[in-house]
């Protein structure tokens, strides 16, 4: 049973409003994902991740040197890598080899949507319509990535599969819709200043991966409704074995000597791979949450998404305490943006999300100036004015 329910509140559209007293670090709801899909570049980089759940599939050894680029780096206790326990389940699609974390992934994704969006031994093949596709978004949405396509691919994929098109149809509904005057804003956030010849193009690509399909997705106003609802809806998903290898073994009772040791090795892992891959650590995607998707933004939230399970469930925890007819609320920025000023988290907002938050800490901060010493200037932000008091 579910402790909160979906209201419509004045000023900001739908929201998730607690019906019981949450205590801080309780949780609100773990929920699978409707469809979730790895970043295009992502998976093109060779981040090996489960292609239903996105669980690691690399050994912690392995993806500190593929991510160091350096075949000689050396890691101690390895008896913890997170991988250890799942390694021997490792299967694949025994057409297309496309690889995942165990035999109930593969079965799920068998049963969802991979029986129609197998390639087989097309897989490999550059000119086959769904990698023609996948190539022409790549091609128009470079690191760090926000999206996918193939988000889209898998969502048909499902549609065509499913016996129950009508009840597809309705959960598909239930994510928000294009906001009304903001579709440009949106497509202009995943494609860049060119996006109106880039729509087309990859509209066309489109068509021409489903070409023949009969079902109405492919018109142009479904797929720019589809498109408006990956851009709005999507949450981000990442997971790294490292991360979780690095938590198991911090948590280990040891000598304050050896824990020092271990706090200078764990440095010196992070910096050999930031050195070669950068900020590009996890494996990345995102998914679509029916009720993920209700939660609205607030620069003071009192839940937060995690990802515990290094795989796509969502796990929504409370940070603060929550009273019965609140709203929960999490933040799209992370604790670093969330520290700077009321100009700059409403500009990236603004860039990122097409909405102007309205929470108790931008109010409060409302008469603070409106450029900082680091900052771009006003003027920058005049093509969103409209926007003023929307969520």
């Amino acid at each position: 049973m579910n402790h909160f329910e979906i209201r419509e509140i004045a000023g900001k559209g739908r929201a998730m409003v607690a019906t019981k007293d949450f205590i801080a670090g309780e949780i609100i709801f773990e929920e699978e994902p409707f469809v979730s899909h790895q970043f295009s570049w992502n998976a093109a980089y060779g981040y090996a991740a489960c292609d239903h759940c996105m669980r690691p599939l690399e050994t912690v050894l392995a993806n500190v040197r593929r991510l160091a680029n350096n075949q000689t780096v050396s890691m101690p206790l390895l008896q913890h890598d997170p991988t250890a326990a799942w390694f021997q389940q490792f299967t694949q699609c025994a057409r297309c080899k496309v690889r995942y974390c165990s035999e109930d992934c593969l079965m799920e994704a068998q049963k969802r949507y991979h029986r129609v969006a197998c390639l087989g031994a097309f897989r490999a093949d550059d000119t086959h319509p769904i990698n023609i596709l996948n190539e022409t978004w790549k091609k128009m949405h470079y690191p760090p990535e926000t999206g996918t396509i193939m988000l889209l691919v898998r969502l048909l994929a499902m549609y065509q599969q499913t016996s129950k098109k009508q009840e597809f149809l309705e959960q598909l509904q239930s994510f928000q819709a294009l906001i009304v005057n903001r579709e440009q804003k949106i497509y202009h956030k995943m494609l860049g200043e060119n996006f109106e010849q880039q729509m087309e193009q990859l509209y066309g690509a489109f068509c021409n991966a489903f070409k023949g399909e009969e079902f109405s997705f492919t018109t142009p106003d479904a797929f720019k409704t589809l498109m408006g609802i990956m851009g709005t809806n999507s949450q981000g998903i990442a997971t790294s074995v490292l991360s979780q290898w690095v938590s198991k073994v911090s948590e280990l009772p040891l000598p304050d000597a050896d824990k020092a040791q271990l706090d200078n090795t764990i440095d010196e892992l992070y910096a050999k791979v930031g050195e070669f891959a950068g900020e590009f650590l996890n494996n990345e995607g995102s998914g679509l949450y029916i009720l993920q998707s209700k939660i609205n933004h607030s620069c003071v939230p009192n839940a937060q998404s995690t990802f515990p399970y290094s795989n796509d469930i969502v796990v929504l925890k409370a940070i603060t305490p929550i009273q019965a007819g609140e709203e929960i609320c999490i933040s799209y920025l992370d604790e670093c943006l969330l520290e700077r000023s009321r100009h700059s988290r409403h500009k990236i907002l603004r860039e990122n999300y097409i909405f102007v938050c309205e929470c108790p800490k931008c109010r409060a901060q409302i008469s603070e100036p409106d450029v900082t010493s680091e900052e771009e200037s006003d003027g920058e932000m005049d093509d969103y004015e409209d926007d003023e008091g929307m969520d």
